[in-house]
């Protein structure tokens, strides 16, 4: 589908929030990639809408990515390759992966938005991150005017970034993934609260199978997340901080009471939900524009909060905790146009 005009993107995304763009176009073959032309600074490539913030109209073009696909190639009696397509529901494949015996996405259930967005953060959740099963990312590239397949450590991938987020933005077009998924499952469980989760649903908690695994997830997410159908929010606006162990120390002996988790090369992961309820956020509402009582991370629009409301709410929150405890939370969703840099 093709369009010009003026089109509202209020459906398009889990915010909720109005904002118009000038057209938009949806690809649903890769055969029309040849033909179009992405202009960074003005358009926009949109999934499920669900990591994302419009604070302001789009002055471009917004193409909306429909590539569906879903592919299984045996490599052995230990994995199978499996090919997705940027379109697909990513929870609805990571439960049709479970129903095929393969397991290895169990606790990246229920994060909302499409299979082509998993990878542009690194998606994460109780542990576990999308490039530890990822092989490839089929992207199309915008300069070079073709299709190309990028192994995982072409993607760059961090703790919630990678190549397609902070290097390269706007360079590729995002238009499948191939991951490895294991038929012998091997539980993760070491993530505070799964663990106690399946002491109540499974029938055996120190040896669940990769459903029982899912089903605490969702069950989990249900309870400290709200749901976007019903209340509108992109999940956790806020990333957790990661500081030296030196930093690290000297946060906790001030705060005792502070969650620290252990990150890669000595660093450690700050709980940035405990820095902003401990600023007085937790439950906050102005308008419609607020912050979940169930959650202190995440962003909630509670009827016709606009977009640059909501950003708004964010700047606040970022410098009441930059202000407090000297840490810089940087935002999980894209947010268009940007948080100004923090004074």
């Amino acid at each position: 589908m093709t369009g010009t005009g003026s089109f509202e993107l209020q459906p398009l995304n889990s915010f909720g929030v109005s904002a118009r763009a000038e057209r938009l176009i949806t690809i649903s073959d890769r055969q029309q990639l040849s033909q179009l032309h992405f202009r960074p600074q003005r358009d926009l490539i949109l999934g499920g809408g669900s990591n994302l913030l419009l604070a302001a109209d789009l002055k471009g073009t917004v193409f909306q990515v429909r590539l569906a696909g879903r592919e299984l190639m045996r490599e052995s009696d230990r994995s199978t390759r499996v090919t997705l397509g940027a379109g697909e529901n990513w929870h609805a494949v990571v439960r049709w992966t479970l129903a095929q015996g393969l397991s290895g996405l169990e606790n990246l259930s229920l994060i909302p938005g499409l299979v082509g967005a998993a990878p542009i953060q690194n998606i994460g959740a109780y542990g576990v991150e999308l490039a530890e099963s990822l092989l490839e990312v089929h992207v199309w590239d915008w300069q070079a005017r073709r299709q190309r397949t990028l192994d995982r450590d072409a993607c760059a991938f961090g703790y919630r970034d990678s190549r397609f987020k902070s290097a390269e933005p706007g360079r590729f077009l995002i238009t499948a993934l191939t991951l490895r998924l294991q038929h012998h499952f091997t539980p993760r469980l070491d993530y505070a609260g799964l663990a106690q989760a399946l002491q109540e649903t499974s029938k055996n908690p120190q040896a669940p199978s990769a459903l029982e695994v899912s089903d605490a997830v969702i069950r989990l997410r249900r309870e400290k997340l709200p749901d976007p159908a019903q209340l509108g929010n992109a999940g956790s606006f806020f990333k957790n901080p990661v500081l030296d162990a030196a930093r690290a120390e000297a946060l906790a002996a001030q705060h005792p009471e502070l969650p620290l988790y252990a990150s890669q090369h000595g660093r450690f992961k700050v709980s940035a939900a405990w820095l902003i309820e401990r600023c007085g956020w937790k439950g906050f509402r102005e308008g419609d524009a607020g912050v979940s009582a169930q959650h202190a991370l995440v962003l909630v629009n509670y009827g016709r909060a606009s977009g640059a409301e909501l950003a708004q709410l964010a700047a606040r929150i970022r410098a009441d905790v930059w202000q407090t405890f000297a840490i810089e939370l940087e935002p999980e969703p894209r947010i268009l146009p940007p948080l100004p840099a923090l004074a």
